[in-house]
C-alpha cells in the first residue's frame, strides 16, 4: 500500500503544482505527464497517483536559468525561443493537434517558426509564402501539413505508417459539416 502522504491524486498534483510553480497546471497538464513519461504513475484501490518528490524533481530541473546552461555547452548561437519552454503543454497541442496522441511529433510553435514570415536575429530569410508547396516525406501525425495549410501554403505528407496518413488526412481533410 502506498503512503498516502507521499502520493498525489491528478487533482491534487495539479494543485500542488499550480502553488509550486506559480502556474495553472491542470490535471490535463499531469496526465500528459505521466502519458510521456515524464513521472511515473502508481495505483492505489485503482487510482492513479503520482510521487510528490518525482513530481518535485520534474519541476525543479524547469526551474532556474536553463538557456544559461544548454548555451554554455552548446555556443551562443543556440536559439532559446525554439525551446518554447514558455507554453503550457496545452498551448503545444493546440486545437487538431490534440485529437490523438503521439510522442514524435513537432509542436506547432516551431513548424510556425520555420514556415511563416517573420525574420529574427536567427531567421534572417523568409523561404516559404503562401500558395508555396511544402512536402513533409516523414508526416507522422499531420502538424507541418496543419501547420501549412494555416498559413495558406498547400502540404503534401508522406509517412510509412498507414496509421499515421490516417491521422494526418484526418487533420487536414475538408468537412461539410452543413
Amino acid at each position: 500500500m502506498l503512503n498516502t502522504n507521499q502520493y498525489f491524486t491528478l487533482q491534487q498534483a495539479s494543485l500542488w503544482a499550480t502553488e509550486y510553480i506559480g502556474k495553472n497546471v491542470t490535471s490535463s497538464n499531469i496526465s500528459y505527464l505521466v502519458q510521456y513519461g515524464k513521472v511515473k504513475k502508481f495505483e492505489n484501490d485503482g487510482i492513479t497517483q503520482i510521487d510528490k518528490e518525482e513530481l518535485k524533481a520534474y519541476y525543479d530541473t524547469l526551474s532556474g536559468n536553463r538557456a544559461s546552461e544548454w548555451k554554455e555547452k552548446l555556443g551562443d548561437d543556440l536559439n532559446w525561443s525554439l525551446s518554447f519552454e514558455q507554453y503550457k503543454e496545452a498551448e503545444t497541442t493546440k486545437h487538431v493537434h490534440r485529437l490523438h496522441p503521439y510522442k514524435g511529433k513537432f509542436i506547432p510553435q516551431l513548424v510556425e517558426y520555420f514556415l511563416d514570415s517573420h525574420t529574427d536575429a536567427f531567421k534572417k530569410e523568409v523561404f516559404f509564402k503562401a500558395g508555396d508547396i511544402i512536402l513533409d516525406p516523414f508526416s507522422g501525425s499531420g502538424t507541418t501539413m496543419v501547420q501549412a495549410s494555416e498559413l495558406g501554403m498547400h502540404a503534401i505528407g508522406v509517412d510509412v505508417s498507414a496509421f499515421n496518413a490516417l491521422i494526418g488526412n484526418a487533420k487536414v481533410g475538408h468537412y461539410d459539416l452543413v
